[in-house]
């Protein structure tokens, strides 16, 4: 009798070293959704990066796993209705943008408040994440304005131009022309003669091609993978900079519930998340400007004169945006500050101090 006691009792122990996990594992049920469809490779790499790292992260002690709930392309939550998705529970994780939802995450619009910046997207998301970090309140004021705890991931595309139905040798050559893009980037225009349209890469080739305008503000390893050379030919290099288009976020109800370990892994697979977009965004970068080229598309360089001349009659972009975000009760021009003086110290100083005026 005692020893069959001490082979049942060896036989547990040896169960229990061999599966941590059939014992007490938490199950997280947890939704993740996007606006924009996984052809943009900020969406593919929450699929492919983001989620497989979280799994293997948890994975390594078998305490937790995630039953994800997937949804892209606007499935789940429609593009500019991020905020009110995470809000109502229909989102747990996803992707923080102000450029979709200015009214509430609106300060991750900074670098759009500072056009003609570095061309360099990684060297623009290491500034912003230090200038938010770095800067008092900054993040805490996020969060209170969204319910939306931004735990890393940040991202930026490539250096922004103009797609058109038209060349752009002078900024002369844009008065009268109609361009779409999102809210922040249609102020690049003023002072040019353009008009600009709300859009965005949802619907940018299907509106250049019936008319609605004669072009779009964008990147090119967007625009290539969409064709839109197919209705916009002329790339004109106006060379607006990299810019920052936010990071990820898990709302505040569920991360206040996550374990120490779990919000770990969160974070880990926000790094993750970064390189690899990082990493494809490079190698996209050439072969995009090649396709482009071999399919009809030309590259139109923009007088350097004129453009020296646009930055300089700019109505200067940062005091309305800062003042808007001071309203909300974020530290605005802080942050602006902080980010450019970042930028400085590792090398890049802007052709115009918007700040100093």
């Amino acid at each position: 009798m005692h020893r069959r006691m001490l082979m049942c009792a060896a036989a547990t122990a040896a169960l229990l070293a061999a599966s941590p996990a059939a014992f007490g594992q938490e199950t997280l049920n947890l939704t993740v959704a996007t606006g924009h469809p996984e052809v943009f490779l900020w969406v593919k790499h929450l699929k492919e990066t983001f989620i497989p790292t979280v799994d293997a992260e948890l994975a390594k002690t078998g305490k937790t796993k995630v039953n994800w709930t997937q949804g892209y392309g606007g499935t789940i939550v429609k593009l500019g209705s991020e905020t009110e998705a995470f809000q109502q529970g229909i989102i747990d994780v996803g992707q923080m943008s102000g450029v979709f939802n200015p009214a509430t995450m609106g300060l991750l619009n900074l670098t759009y408040a500072m056009p003609f910046g570095p061309a360099d997207p990684r060297a623009v998301t290491e500034a912003v994440e230090d200038a938010l970090n770095k800067t008092e309140g900054a993040l805490a004021a996020l969060e209170e304005a969204t319910g939306v705890v931004y735990i890393g991931g940040g991202i930026a595309i490539d250096d922004y131009n103009i797609g058109s139905t038209k060349a752009f040798t002078k900024v002369a050559d844009m008065n009268g022309v109609k361009l779409g893009g999102a809210g922040p980037n249609l102020a690049w225009l003023a002072g040019t003669g353009a008009v600009g349209v709300q859009g965005s890469f949802v619907t940018f080739y299907n509106d250049i091609k019936t008319g609605v305008y004669d072009g779009y503000i964008g990147w090119m390893t967007a625009g290539v993978p969409a064709k839109l050379y197919e209705v916009a030919p002329n790339w004109n290099q106006v060379h607006f900079g990299a810019m920052y288009i936010g990071g990820l976020g898990v709302s505040k109800q569920q991360w206040d519930t996550f374990s120490d370990e779990v919000k770990a892994a969160f974070r880990t697979a926000a790094a993750a998340y970064t390189k690899a977009y990082f990493d494809e965004q490079d190698a996209r970068y050439e072969s995009s400007k090649k396709a482009m080229l071999e399919n009809g598309g030309k590259i139109v360089e923009l007088d350097p004169a004129e453009h020296s001349a646009w930055i300089k009659a700019l109505p200067n972009p940062t005091k309305a945006w800062a003042a808007a975000a001071e309203a909300r009760g974020e530290p605005g021009k802080k942050v602006l500050e902080a980010y450019r003086d970042d930028l400085k110290a590792k090398g890049f100083t802007f052709e115009r101090d918007y700040l100093a005026e």
